[in-house]
């Protein structure tokens, strides 16, 4: 994780001035992360919401957040309201799914939730679970997230035995299990149905879909919602403070704010929580009260908006808001929320081989473009770095893309060279995104730093790929930007 350290021991976090802090409101606090101290501090009363809740009836909870449109925060941003109504009606048991494997190499404001209020995520799972009738919630957490298990399962005996989550809660009728599970590391049990596979006991792998999507068939073949931790953790403070409250924040498409995973070079990275759609990437790159502009005085040459899957923005997209309705039809996506700032001293070639390398080595094998294309998009560009690069090298490597993601690939305009956007989301030939992700950086690098590219094959640098003097902290170096 690549934040500065606080007092806490943690990330860098902050929130837009008069902005109300939604999900990061314990944030600063050294107790939050307790039931004592998630009931007396923070921008609400803990299970204050959970009781009001419980006062109305499961549909009216529902439309609550359908009203609310809490939009979902783990890279697709559909509905959560709209989701939950695909249960199909009378069929029992249902089950909720949280994804916690948060992955996505820059990612890791997940972490920071559920280390630091995992009470509030626990509170949302039981708004949720008593919204759609669930008779289980199961809280799947990534296997390298020690710290975060760790007070999540703490929270949850702090919640049994104040009789918050078990049998008849709160002295009501509602009753629901929170089952605490973790992965072993893998990236494509974020997928939806690949983390279904693994809760049952499979290979991670996804599921073809259609025919069954998990609101209909999903764990054990009953009706399962899967939902990101961020996206719950709205719950608990829409419930006592109010639809029109939550939606007076952000802008009509995208109401509410979202937390932010600030990356590479800026001086101050961290995770910071903002509005939706009013916020800049200026403003999250330049203002004091986030990255405190680009790092050494350097320029912005590139950046990625939503997590290394993300095809990359450049310094004349910093304008754009933090909207995926705007960020869609340029050319990329907010994703995760993940954003990853490049300067002008970033090689484009090394930094598109450092997250071409992290899919290759993630994919799963169940689909032949991904797991083959994946591979020979890495050895291409190894070829390049190695000095060893052909003539014909970047015609290859854009066919090897386009078999895994049939093009156009969505990608950011190029003003100077009068080339329009091309809108996301991409096509693909694979079950999941994983494969086509791994074409987003090289058709943006590509575009825009074809010289760079052509050069390394003219010039031919004898420099064994990983011998060389590591480059400050960048997309490129995915591992230490954070995989959440």
């Amino acid at each position: 994780m690549n934040g500065i350290v606080n007092s806490l021991g943690g990330t860098n976090t902050s929130v837009a001035p008069g902005t109300p802090r939604i999900v990061s409101s314990r944030f600063d606090e050294p107790q939050g992360h307790t039931l004592e101290g998630y009931r007396s501090t923070g921008s609400y009363r803990g299970y204050e919401g959970l009781r009001a809740v419980l006062d109305m009836g499961p549909d009216e909870a529902g439309e609550m957040v359908k009203e609310a449109t809490l939009l979902g925060r783990g890279g697709a941003g559909f509905p959560a309201g709209v989701k939950w109504g695909f249960c199909p009606p009378g069929v029992w048991p249902r089950y909720i799914v949280v994804n916690g494997d948060e992955s996505e190499p820059g990612t890791y404001k997940d972490r920071v939730l559920m280390e630091r209020d995992p009470h509030q995520l626990i509170e949302g799972c039981l708004i949720a679970a008593y919204a759609i009738g669930a008779a289980q919630v199961f809280l799947y957490v990534r296997g390298e997230m020690a710290h975060a298990q760790e007070r999540v399962a703490a929270a949850l005996n702090e919640a049994y035995e104040a009789n918050l989550v078990g049998r008849n809660i709160l002295g009501t009728d509602f009753s629901v299990d929170i089952v605490l599970t973790w992965g072993a590391g893998a990236y494509i049990v974020g997928e939806e149905t690949a983390l279904i596979e693994s809760l049952e006991g499979h290979r991670g792998m996804p599921r073809l879909k259609p025919p069954f999507f998990p609101a209909a068939k999903g764990l054990y073949m009953r009706p399962t919602v899967v939902n990101n931790v961020e996206t719950l953790s709205n719950l608990p403070w829409m419930a006592n403070h109010g639809v029109s409250e939550y939606r007076a924040i952000g802008t009509e498409n995208s109401p509410g704010t979202r937390l932010i995973a600030l990356s590479g070079h800026v001086n101050s990275p961290g995770v910071f929580e903002v509005p939706q759609g009013t916020t800049t990437f200026r403003d999250l790159f330049e203002s004091p009260e986030f990255g405190g502009g680009i790092r050494d005085g350097h320029e912005l040459k590139m950046f990625i908006p939503g997590g290394a899957s993300a095809p990359w923005f450049f310094a004349e997209h910093v304008d754009l808001p933090l909207e995926a309705k705007v960020v869609g039809p340029e050319g990329s996506m907010l994703g995760s929320g993940a954003v990853v700032v490049m300067d002008e001293t970033t090689d484009a070639v090394r930094a598109c081989l450092r997250i071409v390398r992290f899919f290759a080595r993630e994919s799963c094998g169940k689909c032949t473009p991904c797991r083959e294309g994946t591979t020979w998009e890495e050895q291409i560009l190894t070829r390049l770095l190695e000095g060893h690069g052909r003539p014909g090298d970047l015609e290859l490597l854009l066919d090897v893309a386009d078999n895994i993601s049939p093009g156009p690939y969505p990608v950011a305009s190029d003003p100077q060279n009068s080339l329009e956007a091309v809108p996301y989301p991409p096509r693909q030939t694979t079950i999941c995104p994983l494969g086509p992700s791994s074409v987003a950086p090289i058709t943006s690098a590509i575009r825009r730093f074809r010289s760079e590219f052509t050069d390394k094959i003219t010039r031919r640098p004898s420099i064994p790929v990983g011998s060389e003097t590591p480059a400050p902290a960048t997309a490129a170096t995915a591992g230490e930007v954070g995989h959440g």
